[in-house]
């Protein structure tokens, strides 16, 4: 059962901005990604916030896209599959008054990801996810993936990941640095590597 517990700013009063953390009735952390006591949350959104869904997969975050869908339609997918809600809009259905929701800025996704990061706790490692579909990444020896990535990766990577949903090759390039960069610096913290 998930319930919508008012967060704390400094002194135990309520913040100004009228976050809401959601947890399983388990203390509200003021880190929730730096607590072991926190169930991780798994997300739902349209393909509005995207760029914000794929930035959190990279974090080890589960959040699945619903493309072309109305917020209604977003709304009870998650009240089925038992996911809050990430959306850009300020509408809340009362008939999805259960469903959990996070209003996220879509023009700013650092801030949305910071926001998050902060309040919630990833279902795994960072890099451990598909950016694509949202599918559990699975390490792989690299001659596994002869003649679908190119040769120089072949020769130089120490492993691979592959995404068995969609057949995603991911390895630990150049692209992983500069996103590593940006997580670190929207964060305020190192972000890891793929294991």
């Amino acid at each position: 059962m998930t319930r919508e517990v008012p967060s704390t700013g400094r002194g135990g009063q309520p913040p100004d901005d009228g976050r809401t953390l959601r947890t399983a009735g388990l203390p509200v952390p003021s880190r929730a990604c730096e607590r072991a006591d926190v169930n991780p949350a798994r997300f739902l959104t349209d393909a509005s916030l995207e760029l914000v869904a794929r930035r959190l997969r990279m974090l080890g975050y589960d959040v699945r896209t619903v493309r072309g869908a109305r917020l209604e339609e977003l709304l009870a997918a998650a009240a089925e599959d038992d996911r809050t809600v990430l959306t850009a809009s300020a509408r809340h259905p009362r008939r999805f008054a259960a469903v959990p929701v996070v209003q996220l800025p879509r023009e700013d996704p650092a801030a949305a990801v910071r926001n998050i990061a902060r309040d919630h706790a990833p279902t795994g490692a960072p890099f451990s996810r598909c950016t694509a579909c949202n599918g559990a990444l699975q390490k792989r020896h690299p001659l596994e993936a002869s003649g679908e990535v190119p040769g120089r990766v072949l020769r130089a990577a120490r492993g691979l990941a592959y995404c068995p949903q969609c057949g995603k090759w991911f390895w630990d390039g150049s692209h992983v640095a500069r996103i590593r960069t940006w997580l670190s610096s929207t964060l305020g913290r190192e972000v890891p590597g793929p294991e």
